[in-house]
């Protein structure tokens, strides 16, 4: 394992990446006094932090370099591999005596790999996948799901309250985005059933906010409902949660599923239309426009048949 050759000042924290989540996530470190140094791919991303009071470094090496321990929200596995210079030379200098904090949601092999590397060049890991949306993350009530090792969970833990209601170690690494996978489960089918049934409701002539009231005061209000159905009513896909995201997330699941010979028939239902969705052209719009995918195929569907027949003879 390689040493660093000098030690980071222990006092800024690092962010990189700050994009619908990322940014009011790092907003919430900065207002509650944490030193931060951030960079983001799109510059103009970091001018609310700097008027938060946070640097904002030139480049991801001076983050690196700033900092001792890193928070790391990306789009992907490809980007994060990009931005870190994994499989290359820097990679190991970026991260050598630093703590890596991974909160996107990526692949569970994924995450043991960068767990390997990072460990391997002489710096440590942590996973930290959040489940929430934009809403969530601006309030400071999203739910980290942690993995890695405990001694290093439990120095990290602190550094998320700000952006956190919850942080829940679920074991080594590979287990946070494990838990992350199954929340997402449960999360894209509960959107698109939600959508299907507001699309129910309106063709079948119901008042919307009538439904939005009673679904609320009933066992199945939740802040997903309180939140999605004036949207999918309004057809107001302002981006909470990306649905090309969600696709995505869909993707990863079913692939992780497969792996362990795992049905999940609902969720097959749920990716198809999210992938309907994205190629609708509602890729950067918020996921609960699975709800256009749905509205695509009624409008396509054939007549259906006739049931008023005119009456035969009369019996006997």
């Amino acid at each position: 394992m390689t040493q660093a050759t000098d030690s980071p000042p222990s006092g800024e924290i690092g962010f990189v990446g700050l994009g619908v989540m990322g940014q009011p996530m790092a907003l919430n470190l900065a207002r509650a006094g944490i030193p931060l140094v951030v960079w983001n791919r799109t510059a103009e991303r970091s001018e609310p932090l700097r008027a938060a009071g946070a640097r904002v470094a030139e480049s991801v090496d001076e983050v690196f370099a700033r900092s001792r321990v890193v928070i790391v929200m990306l789009v992907d596995e490809a980007v994060t591999d990009a931005v870190l210079g994994r499989g290359g030379p820097a990679f190991g200098k970026l991260v050598a005596g630093r703590i890596l904090v991974s909160t996107g949601s990526t692949a569970p092999e994924y995450a043991r790999g960068l767990a390997a590397d990072v460990l391997a060049a002489g710096g440590r890991f942590v996973e930290a996948p959040v489940s929430g949306s934009r809403k969530p993350a601006e309030a400071g009530e999203l739910v980290a799901m942690l993995g890695g090792d405990p001694d290093t969970v439990e120095e990290v833990r602190p550094l998320l309250a700000p952006m956190c209601r919850e942080t829940v170690h679920c074991g080594p690494a590979g287990s946070g985005v494990l838990m992350k996978l199954a929340v997402n489960l449960y999360l894209t089918t509960t959107i698109a059933a939600l959508a299907e049934a507001v699309h129910f409701a309106r063709r079948q002539g119901l008042d919307l906010e009538t439904f939005r009231a009673v679904v609320d005061s009933g066992q199945l209000g939740s802040g997903i409902t309180r939140v999605k159905v004036p949207m999918l009513a309004a057809h107001d896909f302002t981006v909470q949660a990306a649905t090309s995201d969600a696709y995505a997330s869909t993707l990863l699941i079913a692939e992780a599923a497969r792996a362990a010979g795992i049905a999940t028939p609902l969720l097959d239902l749920s990716s198809g239309l999210y992938g309907e969705s994205v190629r609708l052209g509602n890729g950067r719009l918020d996921m609960s426009s699975v709800l256009t995918a749905i509205e695509a195929r009624t409008d396509t569907a054939p007549e259906p048949p006739r049931t008023d027949t005119a009456p035969g003879p009369a019996g006997d």
